[in-house]
């Protein structure tokens, strides 16, 4: 492979004991493929081993419980069947000398009572609706409801669900695991000021706020060796009604504390192509970088030479690349060969639940092939 067009974004690359050949990871893309039944599947392992040759891919994000249930189709990591069949998923990704960490994933207020045990409703650090215009549930597109203020008795009960996904995950032999803090979703609703009003241990301060994340990250160290597991934030997103004004002091202090616990990495959505909060100047890499020691993975919205720039300036180790990945299965290969990309997909077919938009994009040899 030359590496003469982004020889930095395409060179090995030591993330803890794992060889990574190059920079490129696969970005967590939920594509609602996995059924009713939340059960990995063949469609998935195709596609995922259809990317195999990023340095790392991260998995779409996977639900924990039940309760962390939220997106229709998304794949679940909390009963044996999931764990099966993400088996057959990481092995087709192994065969082809690929790398896979999982997501783990609770949606928190961003989910449906439809979704929810005996139409329970959602639940969040505090009961603040997401303001929006509505989740796709199974009974159709529907507002957003008022969650139910979590018990400060019932948050180890969720820290516990996260303990045993990273054990599923091991089980299913994941090369490691990354925490979804990011975009709204539970843990990101405890870290931010804007939706976690609480007076206990879990709110208030940007110190008490942390907490749930430091147990979780503690949890999980119990299963995984610490270069195993990476934690993933988005402090300039709006996504699920995100943006709190104190995001810079509270971030920085969140990536100083993670940095304490000697993780893999730190996988920091800083790219503003899908909403910036404009609450202030954006966060960066660079400001990371100066609280956070171990490995930094830069995200959203990042083409070829902004992913060489980044790692060369020695503000990101590692690049993740989402949309891009969709259309061109062999985007390692295209960076390498300076190799045109194929056009982003279609969005209708991003969660159609079909292999069409899903495993039909040709590389570019192949495409070669017939012309």
């Amino acid at each position: 492979m030359t590496q003469t067009i982004s020889p930095h974004l395409l060179s090995p690359v030591q993330l803890g004991d794992l060889s990574l050949p190059n920079r490129v990871v696969l970005a967590p893309l939920t594509r609602s493929r996995a059924g009713e039944s939340r059960i990995p599947n063949d469609l998935m392992a195709t596609y995922y081993s259809q990317r195999a040759s990023a340095g790392l891919i991260i998995s779409e994000a996977t639900v924990i419980s039940t309760q962390a249930i939220g997106w229709l189709n998304s794949p679940g990591i909390y009963n044996e069947e999931q764990i099966q069949g993400w088996k057959k998923v990481v092995e087709a990704i192994h065969a082809k000398g690929g790398h896979i960490f999982l997501q783990l994933w609770h949606m928190g207020r961003a989910s449906h009572s439809s979704f929810q045990p005996n139409g329970e409703l959602p639940v969040a650090p505090s009961a603040i609706a997401i303001q929006g215009d509505g989740i796709h549930t199974p009974i159709g597109k529907m507002p957003y409801e008022v969650p139910r203020a979590l018990e400060t008795d019932e948050i180890p009960g969720i820290v516990e669900d996260y303990r045993k996904a990273a054990e599923g995950a091991k089980r299913a032999g994941f090369d490691g695991v990354e925490i979804h803090g990011a975009n709204g979703y539970l843990i990101d609703q405890f870290l931010q000021s804007k939706s976690n009003e609480r007076s206990d241990r879990y709110g208030g301060s940007k110190e008490k706020r942390f907490q749930f994340l430091k147990e979780v990250t503690e949890a999980v160290l119990t299963v995984w060796d610490a270069q195993r597991v990476g934690v993933r934030l988005s402090p300039n997103g709006t996504f699920n009604g995100m943006a709190s004004p104190d995001y810079r002091e509270s971030f920085l202090y969140y990536a100083q504390q993670l940095n304490t616990y000697k993780l893999g990495y730190l996988h920091v959505m800083d790219g503003l192509a899908f909403g910036f909060h404009k609450l202030g100047t954006p966060m960066t890499l660079a400001e990371f970088r100066e609280v956070f020691q171990q490995t930094l993975i830069g995200n959203c919205g990042y083409d070829q030479a902004m992913a060489e720039t980044a790692i060369k300036d020695g503000n990101a180790d590692l690049i993740a690349f989402g949309r891009p990945y969709i259309s061109n299965p062999d985007l390692v290969e295209r960076f390498a060969h300076n190799w045109p990309l194929n056009p982003i997909s279609d969005m209708a077919t991003w969660y159609s639940y079909e292999p069409e938009g899903y495993i039909d994009f040709p590389t570019y040899q192949e495409l070669s092939a017939v012309s």
